[in-house]
């Protein structure tokens, strides 16, 4: 919904003041289909060409994220925390049992609690794979951290990806916006012979290419490719979280003291309070009794 607003305020703001400035709108209106033709044609030929079809649909699909913010919610965090505590529970007590949970976790009742987190194969597949490198005794944690680190660090760069697409595009649209006004200039200087008042209009509708340009680069492009890395930058605090946490039971440390390693790495306006969190594990006991 903000971002949204953002966009409404934009708008206003610019327009709102240029017309409170006595601007005219005649010669926008006429010229903006043309610039907008060769300005936003020639973004998108440049986006084609810099991008393979993965790429492409990522970034198309990453837009979405401006308005919808991060994935992960508080509640999902919570959740996560107590899939991570009922699983290396049971890996401690009965490292039999566990396996049928991380070889087959679509069909798994422990994970099956947990839809959202189900649903990620990524995530998932994170959790699993650790676990099962600690059930074939590849068990020093400073190997399995480090080979977490690099898993992650690969799905971050993946994941900005559209962020530095969006950068790319903010950064060019304002030289496609002066290509757009040298051309309408080229085109006013055809028409030399025309009155002052005909060759002020088509200088006017050469300048809105350089406007358009500049105004989609930074009132829009720009700020899209920024929030797109920022909610990138969230969602990654959620696999930080597991590879803390599965350290942390590889120190064989209690598997409360894992749990609340990993609260204590959880970002703090998505960190559930010691109480909240241990009210969930309790029930989660007391399901299991």
């Amino acid at each position: 919904m903000i971002g949204f607003v953002g966009i409404g305020v934009v708008f206003v703001m610019v327009f709102g003041g240029y017309m409170l400035a006595g601007g005219k709108f005649g010669i926008i209106v006429k010229s903006l289909p043309f610039e907008m033709i060769m300005i936003g044609g020639a973004a998108l030929g440049a986006f084609l060409i810099s991008n393979d079809i993965s790429g492409i649909k990522h970034t198309i699909k990453d837009i979405g994220r401006v308005f919808k913010g991060p994935k992960w919610t508080a509640n999902d965090y919570r959740d996560l925390l107590c899939l991570l505590f009922e699983l290396i529970r049971m890996a401690k007590a009965n490292p039999v049992a566990v396996e049928e949970h991380i070889e087959g976790p679509t069909e798994s009742s422990i994970f099956g609690r947990y839809p959202k987190i189900q649903r990620d194969k990524e995530i998932v597949s994170l959790i699993c794979d650790t676990m099962r490198s600690a059930s074939m005794n590849y068990d020093d944690p400073h190997q399995v951290e480090e080979v977490l680190e690099k898993r992650i660090e690969a799905s971050n760069h993946h994941a900005l990806h559209s962020s530095h697409a969006l950068q790319s595009i903010a950064d060019g649209l304002p030289a496609l916006g002066i290509v757009a006004a040298v051309l309408g200039v080229i085109k006013t200087m055809g028409s030399i012979d025309q009155p002052p008042e005909i060759l002020g209009k088509m200088i006017g509708g050469a300048l809105v290419g350089t406007f358009l340009g500049v105004f989609l680069a930074y009132g829009f492009f720009g700020p899209f490719a920024a929030r797109v890395k920022n909610v990138a930058e969230e969602d990654a605090h959620f696999p930080q979280l597991i590879r803390e946490v599965l350290i942390a039971n590889l120190h064989n440390h209690p598997t409360n003291i894992c749990i609340e390693v990993g609260r204590q790495n959880t970002p703090s306006h998505f960190r559930p309070d010691f109480d909240q969190l241990e009210e969930s594990i309790k029930s989660l006991k007391q399901d299991a009794a």
